[in-house]
């Protein structure tokens, strides 16, 4: 044991991107481990076993052959690779010394038991390993905070693949630890292949939109404070568009009647509207362009708000007096919240707009919600109410080949049914609802989001509902007194800074200063604040665009995904206001 060694390696870990849960103490007596040399001269740790025997951790004959010879399996296009067990470090060692990813490549270690792991800072130098930018070191992280070190650190784009590799001895020791952080990481790994498979799909589709609606952002964001004073709320309704709203809307006339806030997706407006209820605000998160059928023949030109995503069409604009731009959390919204306007920031990670809408309610701190429409299922083969888009859309799309009930049919099946959840359904017993991965997914969002929200939060019953929210405590939280839409932080949004087309075109600059990924060792060392978030921003775009040319290596993808978003940005700089449109 040494403290000096100990010392150093705790100084290298300040310098790095570390997580340990609590203070590390040098160890001048060994508990855990014994300290071996191998032939090749490396010290080795070795697990001190109850029978007094040594275990260690590492080869005795090369240990920096044998890890060398473990990382040169890992296929090329690995970029994140997540070691179990720090041992010795050989391993992350090799692994941070291959070539390829240009400075791209992370090597994260997870590891538990901080005595241990003191012991090991104080016997072998690790200075190396803690100093390189590429690594992290996470000592008793808990399953929470390991989903999130993937979430945050994980870019497909950037890292290609992922590989978990265990130090089978250590891993060993304590099996049970290792199997949940297992599954943690893999939890976590399978929710950034499904984000990574969305940006691959609208990656291109949000940046167009993005940029392209700054130019309303410069005034629109303003008019809300037109209306902002006009409407206190205590509670709130959240119309969504499930089959069930047909059997509802009596109800939600009573709730207009006693002037209950009513949040209505964009998918529900139509329904509402035909009915003659006119919600107090509406809710759009969706960027592909057949969200403007939901407001075709809508009138909103008496000033409901309309809460838009910063990626929707910019057409949808047009379609109310009172547009209100928001910040979903895409990168570039963010970037733009920084360095341009502060922009209201909304929930959507539940990934449907009425996760949207009751996050929504959070923030103008409503402390009742009742849900109508939110089925979260298809209920008698249908998959939406009536009055809805789909409707007219279909009927119009019809022919003598496909006819309206072949459309609806292709449309309900498209994916497939998963198996019931509970015993009745099972049996077949009662079962008036089907469920798609995707509904179930949502469903089980929002009821996430609700446990965690202060406010009684019901859903209006019907045929077959299946948001649940039994387990929701129904207290009222925090000030029972109405609560003006003035008084809520969401909208301090602040002015802008310049004008939308001065900062694309600073946007621009900054997207080409960035350095050649290709011709540039340790690149994520060199690049400043800045930089980082300039890259950032692409990695949906270049997403898209690994989608549509799958054999782009990173440098030449990132390198593509620059050169077309300067192109768009340009496009847009220079086009005319009234005629641009999304490529």
């Amino acid at each position: 044991m040494d403290r000096r060694i100990f010392e150093e390696n705790l100084l290298a870990l300040c310098t790095g991107e570390t997580r340990i849960n609590t203070r590390l103490f040098y160890r001048d007596s060994s508990s855990h481990y014994d300290f071996l040399k191998s032939r090749s001269g490396e010290i080795v740790p070795a697990l001190l076993l109850r029978s007094s025997d040594t275990q260690p951790l590492h080869s005795m004959i090369d240990p920096v052959r044998e890890a060398q010879r473990l990382v040169s399996t890992i296929p090329q296009d690995t970029g994140f690779i997540i070691f179990l067990g720090l041992g010795g470090g050989f391993a992350p060692e090799a692994a941070l010394l291959r070539n390829g990813h240009h400075g791209f490549s992370r090597v994260v270690v997870i590891d538990f038991d901080k005595d241990g792991i003191a012991e090991l800072l104080s016997s072998r130098d690790y200075t190396k390993l803690f100093g390189d930018s590429r690594f992290s070191l996470y000592v008793d992280p808990c399953d929470d905070e390991i989903k999130k070190i993937i979430g945050e650190q994980y870019k497909p784009a950037l890292h290609g693949g992922i590989k978990i590799i265990p130090l089978r001895t250590r891993t060993e020791a304590t099996l049970s630890i290792f199997e949940k952080t297992v599954k943690a990481i893999e939890d976590a790994i399978e929710s950034a292949a499904s984000d990574y498979s969305v940006q691959a799909h609208f990656g291109i589709r949000w940046f167009s939109n993005i940029i392209r609606n700054l130019r309303f952002g410069e005034t629109v964001t303003d008019n809300f404070s037109k209306i902002k004073n006009a409407f206190p709320i205590h509670e709130a309704a959240i119309i969504a568009a499930g089959p069930s709203l047909d059997q509802q809307i009596t109800s939600i006339a009573e709730y207009k009647a006693r002037q209950v806030f009513i949040i209505c997706s964009d998918t529900a407006l139509p329904v509402l509207l035909n009915h003659g209820i006119e919600p107090d605000a509406v809710v759009s998160i969706d960027c592909q362009h057949i969200s403007c059928y939901h407001f075709m023949g809508c009138n909103l030109r008496r000033n409901i708000p309309l809460f838009l995503g910063l990626a929707s069409p910019p057409l949808l604009c047009g379609f109310s007096t009172s547009p209100f731009f928001f910040c979903s959390g895409h990168p570039l919204e963010l970037y733009i919240s920084q360095y341009w306007r502060p922009l209201p920031k909304l929930d959507t990670s539940g990934g449907n707009v009425t996760y949207a809408c009751l996050s929504l309610a959070e923030k103008l701190n409503a402390q009742r919600v009742t849900f109508f429409g939110a089925d979260f299922s298809y209920i008698g083969s249908r998959t939406y109410a009536r009055g809805t888009y789909i409707y007219p859309f279909f009927e119009k799309k019809q022919n003598r080949l496909s006819p309206l009930e072949a459309l609806f049919s292709a449309f309900l099946y498209r994916s497939p049914f998963l198996p019931p959840e509970t015993d009745s359904e099972k049996s077949g017993q009662g079962q008036t609802h089907y469920e798609t991965s995707s509904l179930r997914f949502y469903r089980k969002k929002i009821e996430e989001k609700a446990s965690l929200m202060n406010a009684q939060i019901f859903a209006e019953k019907g045929q077959g509902v299946t948001i649940d929210f039994t387990h929701k405590m129904t207290h009222n939280g925090g000030n029972k007194n109405q609560v003006l839409w003035e008084e809520c932080d969401f909208f301090s949004t602040g002015s802008a800074k310049m004008s939308a087309i001065e900062f694309l075109e600073s946007y621009r600059d900054d997207i080409a200063a960035l350095p050649d990924i290709r011709e540039t060792k340790n690149y994520s060392s060199v690049l400043s604040l800045k930089n980082r978030q300039a890259l950032t921003t692409l990695l949906p775009f270049a997403a898209a665009v690994k989608h549509r040319n799958p054999a782009l290596k990173t440098g030449d993808l990132i390198e593509e995904a620059k050169r077309l978003c300067i192109e768009e940005i340009t496009r847009v700089c220079c086009a005319n206001p009234k005629t641009s449109g999304a490529f």
